[in-house]
């Protein structure tokens, strides 16, 4: 396969080259993460990322409400995939994806006008209003935190806190992917949630120490 290239000399563009996506499309998104986190090939990351390129310009379109900006914001999406991806392990791509380009549109609404919508805030931890770059930054770390601490989370768990909370998936829609009867959907995103709140709490205290 034709080499991939993500870079540019001008750093703040990315061009995404020598990917066929339909040519993959058979291959599921673990897969191509599995395959990227073994050989550190960014081919892999480049058709992932070739294959959610409009579902991230359309959800930077409806938060920022210009296409112009929405496009430039994809690029910055791009970069921070690219730097961040190899930090740690990522499972479910598309919502790892989606919180990324959620909380980079959180960052431009802020510098645009000074505050954050209540209605972007994380739905993991109860933020008020953030005025300073400080506290957007903590914010970040945050969400980091949380990716970081839904690993270490037993699979029944992770995978309905994944659904519910990053799919918006309803419980009966989760208990027909998982097969879980629905009172075992409910108790492990309560007990996910709840799990992953002290994980969280353990990583930040660790971190402040």
């Amino acid at each position: 396969m034709e080499k991939t290239s993500l870079t540019h000399p001008n750093k703040n563009i990315i061009y995404i080259t020598g990917v066929d996506k339909d040519a993959f499309a058979h291959i599921e998104d673990k897969e191509l993460l599995t395959k990227f986190y073994s050989d550190g090939d960014n081919r892999w990351l480049g058709i992932l990322l070739k294959r959610y390129t409009m579902l991230l310009l359309g959800v930077c379109i409806k938060y920022l409400k210009d296409e112009e900006e929405a496009k430039d914001a994809v690029q910055q999406i791009f970069l921070k995939v690219i730097t961040e991806l190899p930090k740690y392990k990522v499972d479910f791509f598309k919502s790892w994806l989606y919180m990324i380009a959620k909380n980079l549109c959180l960052m431009r609404i802020r510098d645009r006008h000074g505050r954050i919508p209540v209605e972007l805030t994380d739905k993991f931890v109860a933020y008020e209003e953030l005025n300073t770059r400080t506290e957007m930054l903590e914010k970040d770390k945050t969400l980091s935190l949380i990716e970081e601490g839904l690993q270490e989370l037993n699979d029944e768990q992770k995978i309905c806190v994944q659904l519910f909370y990053f799919d918006q998936k309803s419980y009966q829609q989760i208990t027909d992917i998982t097969g879980y009867h629905l009172s075992q959907v409910k108790s492990y995103i309560q007990n996910g949630k709840r799990n992953l709140k002290l994980i969280v709490e353990r990583k930040k205290e660790k971190v402040n120490d």
